[in-house]
Parts: structure tokens; C-alpha cells; sequence
């Protein structure tokens, strides 16, 4: 079956427990119609760039799934319906990554680096 990652923005004034209680319900729309949930994650609330429906943040998710297109399809027209969630993005992918995603992975970890190109700097006098 097809691999796909979905991300999901949902109203900021819901809470947690609602919000990942949404990531549970689509999980289940997904299984009914065939397909399977590989990993999901909650990232909690974050400021977004812009407005969407007057709200300035929202509850972020994320799903890795295993399921024919069909059921994706089905899970997505229910997300558009549901009027906690505000956007959605889904993305066919060759092959799901192992660990965490890169929003649940620290800071310090990624590919910042130590920074060391400061002590190349000459000095001013």
C-alpha cells in the first residue's frame, strides 16, 4: 500500500485531549476503510504566519500512514468537513523515516552545528 504523511491544523481553542482525540477519530476512519495508522505525534499548539478563520494558532499534528488511496481520500473529505480542523496537508512519500519526526526532535540536535565559525572572526581594534 501507499505511504502517505498528513499534517493537521485544528482550531486553538480546543484542548489537548480534544485535539488528539481528533488525531485518534481520523485514525479510525483511516483503519475502517483499510488502511493504518504507522505513527502519530501532537506537537501541541504553535503560532502560525498568518490567520485562518481569525484564529493566530492552532493544535499541529502528524500521522504516518499505511492505507490505499481510497481511504485517504475518505479521511481527508472528513477533515475538511469537521469544523475544528482548519487546514490539512497530505503528502504521498516513498518510504516513512525512522524516529521522530524533525519537529519533535530538539533544537540542538538538528543541523545547527556548534557554531564555530565565531572564533574566526578578526579581531577589531
Amino acid at each position: 500500500m501507499p505511504l502517505y504523511e498528513h499534517v493537521m491544523i485544528a482550531r486553538q481553542d480546543l484542548s489537548s485531549a480534544q485535539a488528539e482525540g481528533l488525531v485518534e477519530h481520523f485514525g479510525a476512519v483511516l483503519s475502517d476503510n483499510g488502511g493504518s495508522v504507522v505513527m502519530s505525534e501532537y506537537w501541541g499548539v504553535k503560532t502560525m504566519a498568518y490567520k485562518i478563520n481569525k484564529n493566530r494558532k492552532g493544535h499541529y499534528a502528524y500521522l504516518r500512514t499505511d492505507a490505499p488511496s481510497a481511504a485517504v481520500q475518505e479521511m481527508e473529505r472528513l477533515m475538511r468537513l469537521h469544523d475544528d480542523v482548519m487546514r490539512v496537508l497530505t503528502i504521498k512519500v516513498d518510504a516513512h523515516d525512522e524516529g521522530p519526526s524533525v519537529q519533535m526532535q530538539k533544537r540542538d540536535e538538528r543541523d545547527r552545528g556548534d557554531r564555530g565559525d565565531r572564533g574566526d572572526r578578526r579581531e577589531r581594534r
